[in-house]
């Protein structure tokens, strides 16, 4: 990195660090390195792989000459749907952090082209928006819900949605080369919307909830309170239609105002419901405003809406969503497998919103349910190759539906609305960055996954090398490297899988709860230690080398679901550490759905370094037959074929 992008960005920390903010600071991604293990080939191949790949999909899909073609630099129409403005920005954001941990001329000099074309597409007073500008007739047929006039169709136009992540990308473009070229093009967009939208002015609330999310990132980097002022602006005006403009809008398709999580203002709202992804991202953006104003109100509405999502409305996977109709949560306890939706977005979403969960309160369990989704209902998204994805993602198939947004059986390489790619490849790069948090003289460890990392605790650096085998082994090492002896309390989040509780809340439970104590040791010598929200804590004067060790034990324990989820009703899953399995037809005569388990039936985990990119199988016998089980994020990689993860039981 450029010693003045360098300089840029202590100063934007210090500028930041001055106002209130969450609790828990996380130690930013670019201060660790995941140099081996299960993660380092997966953060690999999106950097030399996916990144590329979305590139250049973007390319051929007319994405990226959009851009052109809104600003006078090529000739032809608009090419795709409202919305394909963000796809670009997303692949973007996440360029911007691999550069940052990895530095790539070519990628440098490639953003800088498509700057260029976004610089040139932004019309002379901010506003960006591509379909717009190129479709000046008023009656745009090529998609009616962008609206015949600016902000006239605003819950289904995403010309707010577009933007936000567009913020997200200048703001990662910026402290990746302190380049302000793509940054002054969003706060020329950001100013230009406060200009228009506001009291006193346009009152409208976004269709599909992002922009919130962009406006606090610009906030930080700016310390600019106007844009911070802006997000609480747009999500205080949800479900208050006494106080905004209305216009006729197409784009709710009859699903109402509960579809767009307008039904009630959101400090009343006690349900999660509507579209997942939308709703994810809004309560991201509710939690930065809770953490930032301190507000109680925000904060009590979380915990309601967070506690009916962990009891009534999330996949064993983690994944959010039980219908197709509108992508949206279901009814309590509405949790079908085979046309489960839980779409990668939503799986992002739900990772977002609770490690800033974990931010506010210090409590592990909102980073347990960010693991779960992160080993399953996300990682299933992106084949191993890095070149395909899951849209939706089922918990059963019979191999022949075409359940991907009707492509395939399969993943799929694009799709027509390709929000899941770009999300995978903007939310990998970041995943340093969800391992440690500090808050004084406490260091937290959150993930366990190989790396080295340089961070501050309590204003002093410290440096920290993690080793181990983890999601497949238990054993985790960690020498932590003062730069001379220092009092502090490291901080490591117990499991509740490991603690005999696969979720928080009471949907899901083992069926043998018994778990063995954490044992902890420091140089080979067992130490005491406290626990607290669900956090082992060592407070020690630690000395450099100083290598604290602890085995997290990895039965195969049996899952059930609570007796009101009638698709999982007297059926059982099959999970080991953070890892949930499933059956594919290919490992057991072609079939899965059909298969049955008996309870207590005893699995024997096998190291596989060569299948499926190297996992633990699980084999077991089944009425007599031998059974095969694999971890359900690498399922679909040998072709379309029957899926299951919950199976009959038999005596």
């Amino acid at each position: 990195m450029p010693r003045a992008a360098f300089l840029i960005i202590l100063l934007l920390w210090a500028m930041s660090a001055q106002a209130q903010d969450y609790p828990i600071v996380p130690v930013p991604f670019t201060s660790v390195t995941i140099n081996g293990g299960f993660w380092q080939p997966r953060l690999a191949t999106n950097r030399t792989v996916t990144i590329p790949f979305d590139f250049k999909k973007c390319e051929e899909t007319g994405r990226i000459s959009n851009f052109a073609v809104a600003g006078g630099l090529a000739k032809g129409t608009f090419r795709g749907l409202r919305y394909d403005d963000s796809d670009v920005f997303k692949v973007v954001e996440g360029a911007s952090y691999s550069l940052q941990t990895k530095y790539d001329p070519q990628l440098d000099r490639y953003l800088d082209s498509l700057i260029t074309l976004f610089a040139a597409a932004q019309e002379p007073d901010g506003y960006l928006y591509t379909i717009r500008t190129i479709l000046k007739d008023s009656t745009n047929k090529k998609d009616n819900q962008a609206g015949p006039t600016r902000f006239s169709y605003v819950a289904g136009s995403h010309e707010l949605y577009n933007v936000g992540h567009m913020y997200e990308a200048a703001v990662a473009h910026f402290l990746a080369t302190g380049k302000r070229s793509f940054l002054n093009v969003a706060l020329k967009n950001a100013d230009y919307l406060m200009q228009t939208i506001g009291p006193d002015k346009l009152i409208v609330v976004p269709g599909h909830q992002e922009i919130e999310l962009g406006l606090v990132k610009l906030y930080r980097v700016t310390n600019d309170k106007r844009y911070l002022d802006f997000a609480r602006f747009l999500l205080d005006m949800r479900g208050r239609s006494d106080k905004r403009t209305l216009f006729p809008d197409p784009a709710n398709s009859g699903q109402g105002a509960s579809y767009l999580q307008d039904q009630v203002p959101v400090t009343q709202q006690k349900e999660a419901v509507g579209h997942a992804v939308r709703a994810g991202y809004m309560y991201a953006a509710m939690s930065d405003i809770a953490a930032i104003q301190q507000d109680k109100a925000y904060m009590n509405a979380l915990l309601a809406i967070w506690n009916d999502v962990v009891e009534r409305k999330q996949y064993l996977t983690g994944g959010l969503g039980a219908r197709g109709h509108g992508e949206a949560f279901g009814a309590a306890y509405e949790l079908p497998n085979d046309v489960a939706y839980a779409e990668t977005c939503a799986a992002v979403a739900n990772m977002l919103w609770n490690h800033r969960m974990f931010l506010l309160t210090g409590e592990s369990k909102y980073m347990d349910v960010f693991e779960r989704v992160l080993y399953n209902g996300f990682l299933a998204g992106v084949s191993l190759e890095g070149d395909s994805f899951f849209y939706v993602n089922p918990l059963a198939s019979d191999g022949q539906r075409k359940f991907n947004v009707g492509q395939a059986a399969t993943r799929a390489p694009w799709f027509g609305t390709s929000c899941c790619p770009t999300n995978v490849v903007r939310f990998m790069p970041s995943l340093p960055g969800y391992v440690y948090a500090t808050k004084g003289d406490n260091l937290f460890i959150n993930l366990f996954l190989t790396n080295q990392a340089k961070l501050v605790v309590n204003g002093k650096p410290v440096q920290i090398q993690q080793t181990t085998n983890y999601p497949w082994a238990g054993n985790v090492s960690v020498t932590v490297r003062p730069e001379k002896a220092q009092t502090f309390t490291l901080q490591v989040r117990m499991p509740g899988w490991a603690a005999g509780k696969p979720m928080p809340g009471n949907l899901y439970h083992y069926v043998n709860t018994a778990a063995k104590p954490l044992v902890l040791t420091v140089n080979g010598q067992r130490v005491k230690y406290t626990t607290e929200n669900g956090y082992a804590r060592i407070s020690r004067t630690w000395k450099p080398g100083d290598r604290l060790e602890w085995t997290l034990d990895m039965p195969v324990r049996e899952v059930k679901a609570n007796e009101q989820v009638a698709d999982d009703y007297n059926k059982v899953a099959i999970e080991r550490g953070p890892i949930l399995y499933c059956a594919e037809g290919v490992d057991n005569g072609g079939k899965a759905l059909s298969l049955a388990v008996s309870t207590g039936l005893a699995f024997r985990p096998t190291l596989e370094s060569q299948k499926l990119g190297g996992i633990v199988s699980l084999s077991g016998n089944a009425s007599g037959k031998p059974l095969t089980l694999i971890p359900y994020y690498a399922w679909s990689h040998r072709g379309p074929n029957e899926m299951a993860v919950w199976f009959g039981q038999v005596k």
